[in-house]
């Protein structure tokens, strides 16, 4: 039997899963990582916590898996997206925290970048807005602030990358610096229609290029796992951003399909092919994983605070003691007797881009309780995400294509029903959830299934997808369309 590892480096988590050639999981093992709060609105994580804890979960899954990394055929990696790091080439120790994709530190940067006119072009090149989300002002923010560290950049003795380039450099025991196109596209210093680094952008943010990994296809071989790491020698086969991963693993290849991931934020996806398309509604247009050297695309929408709304609910209000509670709590309530939540703990990400947004509860009144504001926040994923697919559903019109006809989910939040019945409702599509949920480190399986010849192509991958349960809308729509209206206006009542 042949075997796929996926290291899925996220947020929250560091998980290793092990699958078999149809796709089926066989064994998991996951570690939850440290979060970092240095100051309101910035958010950081200790990289070498995260190879550790990505070495341990990868033997570890191995062992309750009862294989040896002899019978792997390859190792594909996801990760969180824009979480930026430096690190010395020579050590191979980081010069400063990572900085996550929340953090919001860089924003002045940005401020400066909009009003030197620079936005229109780097939307034009690289798909994206000009936010602090990602990963370049970042990367200009530790090169500024970090003592000598722009000398030791000019001297070439630094590099940079996100957490798939800091695996990948730490696997191959600092053989390979590379990055995959979904990944680079997520820095704003790439420019997607040549799949290279835009000279003009990384000049405008003072990056040299001798920072800069190798970008390669999201399918194809970036080395080797050390054999002292896992025991054997093993290809790295495939590396994509989680969200490019997880549209992959959900099989949507083509034009107009699309999926959710609910994890710490959801991310909404809809592949548009060949066509680089911008958003005339707030979304960002990004490079989808990619099996070969020709661009393809997607639209996306990312909301800040999806499930992490769940946490803040057990952590910030000890309204729950643990996440798998927040279902029961909800559902003791019919309705959430008209409070809204509007988790905007670090700014509203698209569709409306409000980084000076914050968190509101409005709609309470004296018979308001805690199982009213638990539905609500719970409920306020949905309402986040229909506005994404709201959003698209009016780009696709504008380009003459079709609507989303159904939606694929997946992530941790997804297995929640009461929350999907209701993503359905304000939708009125079906929204349909695979067998395998942890689709995000299934894409990252398929692509390095693919580099090495355990699958022919994506038509067989298509194949092997199959739904779990579909949820099918049964409200009205002008009550869909009502509820859509409160949120919008509870939405205008956090900026401050």
């Amino acid at each position: 039997m042949t075997y796929l590892l996926a290291l899925d480096q996220g947020t929250s988590s560091c998980r290793s899963i092990v699958f078999d050639p149809n796709g089926t999981l066989v064994a998991m093992a996951q570690k939850e990582l440290p979060q970092i709060y240095p100051q309101p609105g910035w958010v950081e994580h200790d990289a070498l916590e995260i190879w550790r804890l990505q070495l341990v979960t990868a033997r570890e899954v191995l062992s309750t898996a009862g294989i040896t990394a002899a019978q792997l055929r390859a190792v594909g990696i996801t990760n969180q997206r824009e979480t930026t790091l430096i690190w010395n080439r020579r050590t191979g120790q980081p010069i400063h925290h990572a900085i996550v994709w929340q953090d919001r530190r860089a924003e002045p940067t940005c401020a400066e970048l909009r009003a030197s006119g620079l936005a229109d072009s780097i939307r034009a090149k690289t798909g994206l807005l000009v936010d602090a989300y990602f990963s370049g002002t970042k990367l200009k923010w530790i090169l500024d602030n970090v003592p000598d560290a722009r000398a030791q950049a000019a001297n070439g003795e630094l590099a940079f990358g996100t957490m798939d380039s800091w695996l990948i450099w730490q696997l191959t025991e600092g053989r390979v610096h590379a990055t995959d196109v979904s990944n680079a596209s997520r820095t704003m210093l790439f420019n997607v229609h040549h799949n290279q680094w835009d000279a003009e952008l990384m000049a405008a943010l003072e990056i040299p290029a001798s920072l800069m990994p190798v970008v390669q296809p999201s399918a194809s071989l970036f080395g080797e796992v050390a054999p002292a790491l896992l025991g054997h020698r093993v290809p790295i086969g495939g590396v994509a951003g989680d969200q490019q991963s997880a549209l992959f693993g959900q099989a949507c290849f083509t034009a107009g399909m699309a999926k959710n991931t609910y994890g710490t934020g959801c991310f909404m996806l809809m592949h548009t092919g060949s066509a680089f398309q911008i958003s005339g509604n707030g979304l960002i247009t990004t490079s989808a994983a990619q099996t070969t050297a020709l661009p393809e695309f997607a639209l996306e929408g990312s909301v800040f605070v999806g499930g992490a709304v769940v946490q803040w609910l057990r952590d910030g209000l000890n309204a729950i003691q643990s996440s798998t509670q927040v279902q029961a709590l909800a559902e003791s309530v019919p309705d959430s007797g008209g409070v809204m939540v509007v988790p905007a703990f670090t700014g509203l990400g698209a569709p409306y881009w409000k980084p000076d947004a914050r968190g509101s509860i409005t709609g309470l009144t004296r018979g308001s309780t805690l199982a009213h504001i638990a539905r609500a926040a719970l409920e306020s994923i949905a309402y986040q995400s229909a506005a994404l697919l709201l959003a698209m559903g009016r780009d696709a019109a504008r380009a003459g294509s079709a609507p989303v006809s159904e939606l694929r989910v997946d992530g941790g939040a997804c297995v929640n029903d009461l929350l999907m019945q209701f993503q359905a409702d304000l939708l009125g599509i079906p929204v349909v959830r695979p067998a395998v949920i942890e689709t995000t480190a299934l894409g990252a399986a398929y692509l390095a299934g693919l580099t090495t010849g355990v699958y022919r192509n994506t038509a067989e991958l298509s194949g092997l997808w199959r739904a779990e349960r579909r949820f099918i809308p049964t409200m009205a729509r002008a009550r869909a369309q009502d509820m859509m209206a409160r949120w919008e206006h509870a939405v205008t009542q956090t900026v401050l």
